[in-house]
């Protein structure tokens, strides 16, 4: 049979699967059956081994069913697929990019982790580098944590010689001074260079977790910091320090364990996210998820969604920088003004985006951009978002003792049905019929000094032990913008610390908006230098 023969024979079926399950909407809806992403699953899998017969129906159950995770689900897409009767038939041209930034140390787990949203990961390895001595009382470590697509690579090494993404912050006399400080740096649980995400075996199968690999949160990612902590003997941290998702993890670090953690650094962060962050990473997931290469995450056999991911960076690059900067740096300049105009990149911006998001697109793994991402958007220190998740852990612990045995994520199968599309889309509401008796929190517009009790409770082990912490903001970040940085010092500073220090560099400083953390040496770094002492 010649490939047009299979295709149309492939097209014919998938109709009829469509067919199938527009005629059986209410049982899928009720989940008697998990059709449409059964589909999901089993075009990826055909698509890899070259299947084209008439036995791909949504009937085949997915195989593996002793994957210590099951796989999620996604209405999204069901949604979209519906509405298209097209099929692109992708490419099993390879092979696979290699996530990797060279030489690392790995810490493994062999010992299960609960996750908030009770997944269980039954081992797992967290990728690491250090740089500087650990000091005899072992009280000079400082943990550096990442950017969401950061490896564990801040700094050269004998070993790894490329510059990292820190480089002229980490060394003898800088920011983080290596004669003072052993600096420790992971690639959080969930990415992709050389930590456990979803491009790792599951030990359970043998296979890629793919989108069986749990939902993660900023808290889980330190938890397995502090398991490598642990391995190597450090009771207590000498500061947790980090920038942009860094800046979260930083902050969930003092919250989790004020025993352990001696001075916090949060620099371009957040106490929670806000829906401005939350909707631009959700239209990068948005568009990964829609190429057709991605197939539910089950790529690994195949061609990555290089396209979906080239776009997504696209998007977050210009989250990245500012207005004001790309003004004086490209402005209105077309790349060949000789030439006509264009759709493809024509002026200097839309070449230099077009050239960050093809450089990215196959160095970093998509399933993790969504799972880290989601994980960024999850990100909420106030008290209420703490005891529910303080109160699905204690539900879950029996995970722990048979992680296999409970289905290992613990999300059952009615569990993920119920992670339906709402059956009423949105609509917009007058202002004027809104119930103005609830407040609204918005720091953004809120006088000075105003807080939400909420978060001043969330973030009140951080003020009962007085651990110093030190804030720092950039005018002008649209991603996180400068009151976010504001919201946590005035947050710290009612729940009655009084070791905050904030710092917030204007625009006549630094117009590299979000990117500040990573360009400005003299602004981040020396107020981080002097805070560390």
């Amino acid at each position: 049979m010649n490939s047009t023969s299979r295709l149309l024979t492939l097209s014919r079926t998938l109709s009829r699967v469509r067919l199938g399950s527009e005629r059986s909407a209410l049982p899928v809806q009720k989940c008697h059956k998990r059709a449409l992403h059964r589909q999901g699953f089993v075009r990826a899998q055909a698509a890899t081994a070259n299947v084209h017969t008439e036995e791909y129906t949504s009937s085949t159950s997915p195989p593996s069913p002793d994957s210590s995770n099951p796989a999620l689900s996604f209405p999204c897409l069901d949604a979209v697929e519906s509405r298209s009767a097209s099929l692109s038939q992708r490419s099993l041209s390879g092979p696979e990019p290699s996530y990797t930034t060279g030489k690392h140390l790995t810490f493994h787990s062999h010992a299960p982790l609960l996750l908030d949203w009770g997944g269980v990961l039954p081992e797992f390895e967290v990728a690491y580098e250090t740089w500087g001595q650990l000091n005899e009382t072992r009280s000079n470590a400082v943990l550096l944590h990442t950017g969401l697509s950061a490896s564990s690579h801040a700094c050269s090494t004998e070993t790894n010689p490329k510059p990292g993404w820190w480089e002229k912050f980490i060394g003898p006399g800088r920011p983080l001074d290596t004669n003072k400080y052993f600096v420790v740096c992971t690639n959080v649980i969930g990415g992709c260079y050389g930590s456990t995400g979803p491009s790792s075996v599951d030990p359970a199968n043998g296979e890629r977790y793919a989108t069986r690999f749990p939902i993660l949160t900023m808290e889980d990612m330190v938890r397995a910091q502090f398991r490598l902590l642990d391995s190597l003997g450090i009771g207590r941290l000498y500061a947790s320090v980090g920038s942009s998702m860094g800046g979260m993890q930083s902050l969930a670090a003092g919250v989790l364990e004020p025993e352990r953690v001696e001075k916090v650094i949060s620099i371009s962060g957040c106490a929670r996210s806000h829906p401005f962050s939350i909707a631009m990473r959700h239209t990068q997931r948005q568009v990964l998820m829609t190429d057709p290469n991605w197939s539910r995450g089950f790529y690994y056999s195949s061609i990555p969604p290089h396209s979906g991911m080239k776009l997504a960076r696209q998007i977050a690059t210009i989250t990245y920088r500012s207005g004001p900067e790309w003004e004086q740096r490209f402005g209105r300049r077309r790349a060949d003004p000789s030439r006509p105009p264009a759709l493809c990149p024509d002026f200097l911006i839309e070449t230099y985006l077009d050239h960050a998001g093809e450089k990215w697109c196959l160095e970093y793994d998509a399933n993790s951009l969504l799972y880290v991402s989601k994980a960024m958007d999850l990100f909420d220190l106030g008290a209420a978002h703490q005891r529910r998740m303080a109160t699905l852990r204690e539900e879950n612990k029996g995970k722990l003792e048979k992680p296999r045995e409970a289905g290992g994520s613990g999300q059952t199968v009615d569990d993920l049905c119920n992670l339906m599309l709402p059956s009423k889309p949105y609509e917009e509401t007058d202002a004027a019929t809104q119930d103005m008796s609830v407040p609204v929190s918005n720091p953004a517009t809120a006088p000075t000094g105003a807080t939400d009790p909420d978060l001043v409770q969330g973030l009140r082990p951080l003020a009962q032990k007085q651990i110093p912490t030190l804030v720092l903001g950039v005018a002008s970040d649209g991603l996180f913008p400068a009151w976010q940085q504001r919201e946590i010092a005035n947050t710290l500073v009612a729940a009655g610390s009084r070791v905050v220090e904030h710092e917030e560099l204007g625009m006549e400083r630094s117009l590299f908006g979000h990117d500040t953390f990573l360009l400005d040496l003299d602004g981040v770094g020396g107020p981080v230098k002097e805070f560390l002492g």
